[in-house]
């Protein structure tokens, strides 16, 4: 059984700030979750293929396609920040060089 004081940690390493009724409350889940994974694992296991999900599923997003944009101009400005022949885009990784 979890005690409280684990709670407690759990809770700290999680950035989290709950009660004393809660700590309470989620010692009784946790216990329950980790007794669950005790079940589990006294299941044989040993043919059984390793697998992502439990039923298989397809993607279903379109193929990617390259076309060429007929009017690059009409484009360019109709962009947020256009910039000459391009558009300026929101910077997505950080970078010590400027």
């Amino acid at each position: 059984m979890i005690d409280r004081a684990t709670v407690e940690k759990i809770a700290h390493l999680a950035r989290l700030e709950i009660t004393n009724a809660e700590e309470e409350q989620f010692a009784g889940q946790l216990s329950g979750i980790l007794d669950y994974f005790e079940q589990l694992s006294e299941l044989d296991t040993e043919n059984v293929p390793p697998t992502t999900r439990a039923i298989e599923i397809q993607n279903i997003t379109r193929a990617d396609s390259n076309r060429l944009y007929r009017d690059h101009e009409v484009l360019v400005q109709e962009s947020p920040v256009p910039e000459g022949d391009y558009f300026r885009v929101p910077r997505i990784l950080n970078s010590d060089e400027e």
